[in-house]
């Protein structure tokens, strides 16, 4: 098992813990309130700061409910957090764009983040013509 270190900016926070059985993504709650107007962008502090394994990045996606219930965007889509991003005061924010007036509250949950091993380096071999089946392109099925 990967040991991460992990520091809480507000002690009285509560601590990640995995629901067992659920998934295997970590759900993040936002550290303070942040009231939002339509239109508007914040990173919204989620108050907490790691250090990741060597070899070893965070995606940091909006929870499936996170529109639903706060009208908010993820402006990224995904956030991807690698192992460099881990001194005592960089904090792990959620940059988002709220659609609609919204309030935010210390303990909502907004995000969630999974570890992932980071891509290899990799060597590409540049051909001519590539030897697969021809889909016919973006979005198609391959169906006449």
């Amino acid at each position: 098992m990967e040991k991460i270190i992990i520091k809480y900016f507000d002690k009285d926070v509560e601590r990640l813990t995995l629901v067992e059985g659920k998934s295997d993504w970590y759900d993040l709650r936002a550290s303070e309130d942040v009231t939002m107007k339509a239109g508007e962008f914040k990173l919204v502090p989620l108050g907490v700061a790691m250090r990741l394994p060597d070899g070893y990045e965070a995606h940091l996606a909006p929870r499936s409910s996170t529109f639903k219930n706060f009208g908010v965007i993820q402006t990224n889509s995904v956030g991807v957090i690698d192992n460099s991003y881990s001194g005592d005061q960089d904090m792990w924010r959620m940059p988002c764009l709220a659609m609609r007036d919204t309030q935010i509250h210390k303990g909502d949950r907004i995000c969630q983040f999974r570890i992932m091993k980071q891509q290899p380096a990799i060597e590409f071999e540049e051909v001519e013509h590539l030897e697969g089946p021809d889909r016919g392109g973006f979005g198609s099925t391959g169906v006449s």
